[in-house]
């Protein structure tokens, strides 16, 4: 009997990749995680991609939750967090770490450990500590699943602005002046601590910017005109990072350029300006997500100067070893130099923030971003590479 008598069996069509989009986070940005990953999940082409949504609770719980990105908005200043989604409130979700399974697995209390289907990518929609700052980077390299954004130490170096300033200055970056207050220095002698701030306002004069060394969404940050609000600063700093951050004002231009890799490297989005905010002292996190102060994009700039800061900003990508992508922060002195603040490896994705909006204008579309994102993930292996 011919081959083509025999009955056939139907073709399988292919699966589509499964995207594992997981959000909240113990860190003081979880709501803002949560507002990030609502627009991704409305992004995300579902004709293409399989998508699991998994949160992460306050106290570290990973959590089945609903594919509603409706109720991941901020709706009447109330911040939506994971609690609020999760589909149960016992047990939780488990990623294998052996690196050939990639299965997820649901276990709850008194149940059988319900599988959930292997995961092809994880889109770590995290900002700050225990997600942005290389720690679920780790457990994805030791899982052995691909994920979006840069590596364990990009992603530490990113989350850890003292750290991120030695790296620029060490590939001839311009940084602005700044100074480290170590959690022991605070402790064991408060007085000599604050003298070095003093001494440091002293070179390079008030107002002052007290922050947390590994902090974002301008969480924690005081700007500070006299020694009068210097330990109140500190205690609002520490309330996120018991490291602590100095920085002098820069007087000029913030300005920002969005870095996304492509398959022939890394490019810079055009630039986009924050004016100055007059409801607010500066650009701080109510500014940000509260009464979305817009941007000008792009930026008013000559056409030198874009040039260069797009140039400081691939730079800085590379300085890092950053992947993905990366939102570069810049001052644009009244001399005319670019300082380079800081950089975002997980900026946000809300529909106001700035990284979207920036490549929206340089051409590439919301959805085509987050599509761009998962491919280069997919291509790119986890381990030394």
């Amino acid at each position: 009997m011919s081959s083509e008598n025999l009955p056939q069996s139907p073709a399988q069509e292919p699966r589509k990749p499964r995207v594992a989009v997981v959000f909240g986070g113990r860190s003081s940005e979880h709501a803002i995680s949560v507002v990030t990953a609502g627009a991704v999940l409305r992004a995300i082409d579902r004709e293409k991609y399989d998508v699991l949504p998994i949160g992460i609770t306050t106290d570290g719980r990973w959590a089945l939750t609903a594919d509603e990105p409706d109720r991941m908005a901020i709706a009447d200043r109330t911040l939506p967090s994971v609690e609020d989604l999760a589909e149960s409130t016992e047990g939780g979700v488990v990623l294998s770490v052996d690196p050939g399974n990639r299965e997820v697995v649901l276990s709850e209390p008194g149940s059988v450990p319900k599988a959930l289907g292997e995961v092809d990518v994880v889109f770590p929609m995290l900002h700050g500590p225990y997600g942005e700052d290389g720690t679920l980077q780790g457990l994805l390299e030791l899982s052995g699943v691909p994920y979006v954004g840069s590596g364990v130490l990009a992603s530490a170096v990113g989350q850890d602005k003292e750290y991120m300033k030695r790296v620029f200055i060490s590939f001839g970056l311009p940084v602005g002046p700044y100074e480290v207050i170590r959690p022991r220095e605070w402790e064991n002698d408060p007085s000599a601590a604050r003298k070095k701030i003093v001494d440091f306002a002293g070179e390079h004069g008030w107002p002052l910017f007290i922050k947390p060394a590994r902090g974002g969404s301008s969480m924690g940050i005081t700007k500070v005109g006299d020694l009068s609000g210097l330990d109140e600063a500190i205690e609002e700093a520490q309330r996120h990072d018991p490291k602590i951050l100095v920085e002098s004002l820069l007087r000029g231009r913030e300005i920002e350029c969005g870095v996304l890799e492509f398959e022939d490297g890394p490019r810079a989005s055009v630039p986009a300006e924050i004016p100055p905010v007059t409801s607010h002292d500066f650009y701080d996190f109510e500014a940000k997500y509260i009464d979305s102060a817009a941007g000008l994009v792009p930026a008013p700039l000559t056409e030198e100067q874009t040039a260069e800061v797009r140039r400081l900003a691939v730079e800085a990508f590379d300085a890092a070893s950053c992947e993905g992508l990366v939102r570069a922060d810049f001052f644009l002195l009244d001399s005319g130099e670019f300082v380079i603040n800081e950089i975002n490896t997980m900026p946000g994705f809300t529909p106001i923030s700035m990284y979207p909006r920036m490549w929206q204008e340089t051409g590439v579309s919301y959805p085509e971003l987050v599509d761009r994102l998962i491919q280069a993930a997919l291509r790119r292996p986890t381990g030394l590479r």
